[in-house]
């Protein structure tokens, strides 16, 4: 026990931050400033990350496009993060559950109420990642680097021989033998130490915000600045669909409702049709043609 107590002490997320050593002193105006300024802080490192992000990002497009699977594993606040940026990705991207999903220690009770001791069972961060294989990725994710659960996913992903990567908010020394790739974000120190819900989680969630999007730009799903696969399973949604038909095809609203009801409510299969001239049938087989990138398939006409 002393010698993983001394390896966390060594963790650069336990350490101590030198202007909030006083923090039970402050006003609580200077608190919130603290607090603020060191999320700007954890942004510029996910910036200064964004080649080796982008690399993951196109991994990540690789893998989905393939028709492989993609996990996000993590505990607490990062396996929170994985979990919410799964779920997000049907609604905005019109993907399947399956392909995209996370896994948190702890299960699903862990989402809403911590588990204790979940993120120490390595052998559930192996299990969790029983099921990948060649063609699929795995993005653990741990903001110490050193999470017993993120890393048995690893490994067993590894041994799977699916691709790997590890997203934290460590340094990166000693940690590039562990995973394919290394995203190490390197946040330092929180206002309040060791809480790394703070820093480190914006930091992470905005990391994984600029893998998801990319990769699913890279994938087709995008046109212009446009959510053009995006599911319509609310109101809000249904009139977003209508207004992104409107002005990706140039059309009045009323025009651009009718033709996405002509097309079945799907947004990219009307800008195509209105793009390229085509009926709605035809302009869903070049959609096909197209890999379903809207840009290539009006392009070809």
């Amino acid at each position: 026990m002393t010698e993983k107590a001394n390896a966390w002490e060594l963790l650069s997320t336990e350490g101590r931050h030198p202007d909030s050593a006083e923090l039970d002193r402050l006003p609580s105006a200077r608190i919130v400033e603290l607090l603020v300024d060191e999320e700007r802080h954890g942004l510029e490192r996910v910036l200064e990350r964004s080649a080796e992000i982008a690399v993951v990002a196109d991994w990540m497009a690789e893998a989905f496009v393939a028709g492989g699977e993609i996990l996000f594993a993590g505990a607490g606040t990062s396996g929170r993060l994985g979990v919410l940026e799964a779920v997000e990705i049907p609604p905005t991207f019109g993907t399947a559950p399956e392909r995209i999903r996370a896994v948190m220690a702890g299960g699903e009770d862990a989402l809403f109420r911590a588990v204790e001791g979940a993120e120490d069972r390595e052998d559930d961060g192996r299990a969790a990642a029983a099921d990948l294989g060649p063609g699929d990725l795995l993005i653990a994710i741990s903001a110490s680097s050193v999470t017993p659960f993120a890393r048995g996913a690893l490994a067993a992903a590894r041994e799977r021989g699916a691709r790997t990567v590890l997203l934290t908010c460590a340094g990166p020394a000693g940690l590039d033998s562990l995973a394919d790739a290394l995203l190490a974000l390197d946040t330092g120190p929180e206002i309040l130490a060791g809480s790394t819900r703070l820093k480190a989680g914006s930091a992470t969630k905005a990391a994984l915000n600029a893998l998801t999007t990319t990769a699913m730009v890279r994938s087709g799903k995008v046109f212009e600045n446009l959510m053009v696969d995006l599911r319509p399973g609310s109101r809000k949604l249904v009139d977003r669909a209508v207004r992104i038909v409107a002005a990706a095809a140039g059309l009045d609203r009323g025009a651009a409702e009718e033709l996405l009801g002509s097309s079945g409510g799907e947004v990219k299969t009307a800008i195509v049709a209105a793009r390229a001239g085509l009926s709605p049938e035809a302009a869903r087989q070049r959609l096909a043609t197209a890999g379903g990138h809207v840009r290539k398939a009006i392009a070809d006409d």
